[in-house]
């Protein structure tokens, strides 16, 4: 039997590998090895570590990265605590391929550990850009340590291909993100509202905002704008997930809860788990932000999502998403444009860009494939393009 460990430290990855986590386990040919970590360990993030345990599945190891501060110099230390500790890990428990997604500091440093372990590496969500965030620079590292590459569109498998992958080796598989919003059980409006105490007649918006690890501004100054629109637009109630654990993270978690204290119809949360955050999505009026997920899971419940400033920029988006320049005026501009969506009903038919909602299955049957092959074997080469010499 062929153990396949896959390790995640926030509350986004889980909802977004959850589907595969779940195909993985129930396969007669694969054993599971579920590593949680970074930010599902702590309470101030939620405890999400509990959401898993609820979803039923067997945690192999907790392994805790986390430094209590969120500076740079922070980011770097969780980063070195990865590396040590899975290290660790890897050398004992020899997994025969460690599944890895996206972009985040401590992510590098697990693919560290595997990459120089000889560990084979299956990278999720590689290709994509985010130029406001350091995500991007370490979203391409850990590409170049990866044997099997997951991708979400046709454009992304051309730009790990650019980076010198095997085209073999690079799978357009769709996003998981966007079958979780389809195919995933959801709560009733009903049940939404009770949970997260919205009156019945409330309109709603789900908030969500990360630090621009790459902006020159702090984080209190990146938030203050979006403070000051939704002050300016009172009508809606606000459910605002908190900041992640990046540089200026704790910052503007600070800031939600100063000003939750004051403003009656803004709740504030750690997390709302993946259930609950997709039942929420259905019946917003919008979401907004900067968060991945309003780029990827938000479109396929043809709902409009502000995306602001630059963390998210370069990547594909759907035509539903409106772009915000982070300022208090641009803000205010797109939710009057999101909200006259919504009225004028113009983004019932538009499509995610990111495949059919059938990603998980298309992913364990590739792992499986390359495993029973024993291609994850074969030393990686640097393949280069053809170009023309003068």
């Amino acid at each position: 039997m062929r153990r396949i460990c896959v390790v995640t430290s926030t509350r986004a990855d889980y909802g977004i590998l959850s589907g595969l986590i779940r195909a993985i386990s129930r396969d007669s040919e694969l054993e599971l090895q579920l590593v949680v970590t970074g930010m599902h360990l702590l309470p101030e993030f939620g405890n999400t570590v509990e959401e898993i345990e609820k979803d039923g599945f067997e945690i192999a190891a907790r392994i805790d990265i986390m430094e209590k501060g969120d500076t740079p110099l922070d980011m770097v230390k969780v980063t070195a605590n990865a590396t040590n500790k899975f290290a660790e890990y890897f050398d004992k428990e020899r997994p025969d391929l460690v599944v890895i997604l996206g972009d985040r500091a401590e992510m590098l440093g697990v693919g560290t550990a595997a990459f120089l372990l000889n560990v084979p590496i299956a990278h999720i969500h590689g290709g994509e850009l985010t130029f406001g965030a350091v995500d991007d620079g370490v979203r391409h590292c850990l590409t170049k340590m990866s044997k099997l590459h997951f991708v979400a569109a046709e454009e992304y498998r051309h730009r790990v291909i650019q980076m010198g992958e095997n085209p073999d080796c690079v799978y357009n598989v769709g996003a998981m993100g966007v079958e979780n919003a389809r195919k995933m059980v959801k709560f009733s409006d009903a049940e939404v509202r009770k949970k997260l105490n919205i009156k019945e007649d409330s309109p709603y918006v789900i908030v969500t905002f990360h630090p621009e690890t790459q902006s020159i501004l702090g984080a209190m100054l990146q938030v203050q704008p979006l403070v000051r629109a939704m002050k300016a637009n009172p009508q809606y109630t606000y459910i605002i997930t908190k900041a992640n654990s990046d540089a200026g993270g704790r910052t503007i978690n600070e800031l939600w809860e100063k000003e939750c204290q004051t403003e009656e119809n803004w709740h504030l949360f750690a997390s709302l788990g993946a259930k609950l955050y997709l039942s929420a999505v259905k019946n917003a009026e919008f979401v907004m932000g900067n968060s991945s997920s309003a780029i990827l899971e938000v479109p396929s419940f043809k709902i409009p999502s502000i995306n602001i400033g630059e963390r998210q920029a370069g990547r594909l988006m759907a035509k539903s998403i409106i772009h915000a320049e982070n300022n208090e005026e641009a803000i205010k501009l797109a939710m009057k444009e999101a909200e006259n969506a919504r009225d004028e009903d113009r983004y019932r038919f538009m499509e995610s860009p990111f495949g059919e909602g059938d990603t998980a299955d298309k992913i364990l049957d590739i792992i499986k494939e390359n495993l029973r092959y024993n291609r994850l074997e074969h030393r990686k080469e640097f393949m280069d393009l053809e170009y023309e010499t003068e």
